[in-house]
């Protein structure tokens, strides 16, 4: 074999492994730009203002934007409020907020689907003088009767051969109100035997008189989704049309639009699976009822994984970036684990957060040796694995709050904490022996008592003796009381997501408020800061009920996951 076969087998082998390694849609945007279909690539974000956005709309999002950031292109937000019954402008400005916050630039190509609405109007009224769409008087039922079966063809509308003429005036006097909700529809004459439900003459118009978030009581006939969406999309020149596995049965439907419509450079329609979450709510009407009954308080309660509730939580952009990468794309459903979220997150934060003492449970140890007026103050580090982030001095007295779970009158096997007779390292400080304990009436324990080694200060050196255990601490005379909120999953995994009536199997543990002791450096903060709290994870000042000098902090993901990144 020759030094030029060599190279060519070697280069031939370089660039399947390189197409191997390109996600499908990748293979045929790059097969589309080859082949000259397209000279650029041009997406879009087309959520529907009726709810707020979830962690499914980020992959959506971010996919969407990486294709046209990978291949030059461009990337659109459209809002897809075509249907007048649900939608809002509440929708409409948090689904602005959600996608800017998740890094999709759109620049200035922000639409609304409304506005096409004469356009839409005057590709209907092309495709009834094309014969192609007539005006039917069938009720919902009746058509649902004629519509067929997945095994039995479909039988024609009564008005499937009525003139041009007619279907001109009556849908015209459609556009004028003449008729009420339901009374008359506009459907496409495509065929009622094909073996795909969609093409048996889809409905293309309905009347709805209702006020419109946007045109107001502009137009009283809406168009359908199938028949409003390819037109958007070809109108504001999109190539590519990425959306979800749902609508491949759609397809055919979508490419029978813009031919009919007669676009020049029809857009073309790609589907990926959805991302699903083992054992999370993301329906909307599911997470609407939590929000009604109070459940939860607000679509952004940090329990849902809708986008602004991850954020409220204090998830990063990045964190979710990122979990969106691991998830890769698909042809197939799958569902994803949600302790890959929280590996992403706490990866995230590791390096970057400064670590910091809080106790959520406390109790008093009593350090009987200290003097009583004595403060002084240690140095601690504000991130042992970031030297960057530097130090900070924190103060240390005679008394301070300790984690509860940190003591116990008679400890287990393995148990390296504070027990009577024992010692442990205080962070930062001194070693410390347990000496007693005091107990009110009930038998409660409402102090630990301890004396300290002097000689045992933290960085000094000290190689005299070793303990097991280490503990954090708050000190009791400038502690600062903070509200910390510890979160676990809102459905009780044991029992699955859904009861037998399809309600929510709801998790009555899912929400603990611990009133907490912190350290002086945690009064002054602002909303969405994150910290480390010492052994008890990854902490985000609330931006909703934190006050000045008052803060609120939500658990993001505790220290400590089973998870791990499966190999490739």
């Amino acid at each position: 074999m020759s030094n030029e076969e060599i190279r060519n087998g070697a280069d031939a082998a370089a660039e399947e492994e390189t197409r191997e390694s390109r996600n499908f849609i990748e293979q045929e945007i790059d097969k589309d730009l080859a082949e000259g279909v397209y000279t650029t690539v041009h997406t879009r974000f087309p959520p529907e203002p009726n709810g707020y956005l979830h962690i499914g709309h980020a992959k959506s999002i971010l996919l969407n934007y990486g294709l046209a950031q990978e291949y030059g292109g461009k990337f659109n937000l459209r809002y897809d409020d075509t249907n007048p019954t649900k939608e809002d402008t509440e929708f409409v400005e948090s689904i602005r907020e959600d996608v800017t916050w998740l890094g999709a630039d759109y620049e200035d190509r922000i639409f609304f689907a409304s506005d096409y609405f004469q356009e839409m109007y005057e590709v209907a009224v092309k495709l009834i003088k094309k014969g192609k769409a007539y005006v039917s008087e069938l009720t919902a039922e009746q058509m649902r009767e004629y519509r067929g079966t997945l095994t039995e063809p479909g039988r024609n509308d009564p008005n499937r051969d009525r003139p041009v003429e007619e279907n001109l005036d009556l849908f015209e006097r459609m556009k004028n109100g003449e008729f009420a909700d339901g009374e008359r529809t506009l459907r496409a004459r495509i065929d009622m035997s094909s073996g795909n439900i969609n093409m048996r003459d889809p409905i293309i118009y309905r009347v709805a008189h209702m006020t419109h978030h946007n045109t107001g009581d502009k137009w009283c006939i809406y168009p359908m989704y199938d028949f409003a969406h390819p037109i958007e999309d070809a109108i504001e020149g999109i190539t590519h049309s990425i959306c979800t596995l749902e609508f491949e049965d759609h397809r055919p439907l979508y490419d029978w639009v813009v031919r009919e419509a007669e676009y020049p450079h029809p857009p073309r329609q790609i589907e990926f699976a959805k991302m699903f979450l083992t054992n999370v709510v993301t329906g909307k009407r599911y997470i609407k009822k939590l929000v009604l009954d109070g459940i939860v308080d607000g679509w952004d309660d940090p329990r849902l994984v809708s986008i602004s509730g991850l954020r409220r939580r204090g998830f990063t952009p990045e964190s979710i970036r990122k979990f969106v990468d691991l998830c890769g794309v698909s042809k197939s459903n799958s569902s994803v684990d949600y302790a890959m979220l929280e590996y992403c997150i706490r990866d995230d934060l590791k390096i970057g957060c400064k670590r910091m003492l809080a106790v959520l449970d406390p109790i008093k140890l009593i350090i009987d040796n200290y003097p009583e007026d004595q403060v002084e103050y240690l140095d601690a580090d504000n991130n042992l694995e970031n030297p960057e982030l530097g130090k900070r001095k924190i103060p240390f007295g005679r008394e301070l709050w300790i984690e509860r779970n940190d003591f116990m009158e008679v400890p287990p096997r393995k148990y390296y904490r504070l027990f009577p007779g024992n010692e442990v390292r205080l962070m930062y400080g001194y070693f410390v022996r347990c000496t007693g304990f005091d107990k009110d009436e009930d038998g409660n324990i409402t102090a630990v008592h301890a004396t300290y080694d002097p000689e045992t200060k933290s960085g000094s050196g000290f190689t005299g003796r070793k303990v097991k255990g280490t503990i954090h601490w708050v000190y009791a005379g400038q502690a600062v009381p903070v509200e910390a909120r510890l979160y676990e999953n809102i459905i009780d995994e044991e029992k699955g997501v859904y009861n037998a009536d399809g309600s929510l199997n709801l998790n009555p543990h899912s929400l603990t408020v611990c009133r907490a002791w912190a350290e002086p450096a945690l009064q002054d903060v602002k909303p969405f800061e994150r910290f480390q709290f010492v052994r008890n994870g990854y902490f985000c000042v609330d931006y909703k009920d934190s006050r000045e000098g008052a803060p609120v902090f939500n658990r993001i993901v505790g220290l400590k996951s089973s998870f791990k990144l499966p190999k490739k």
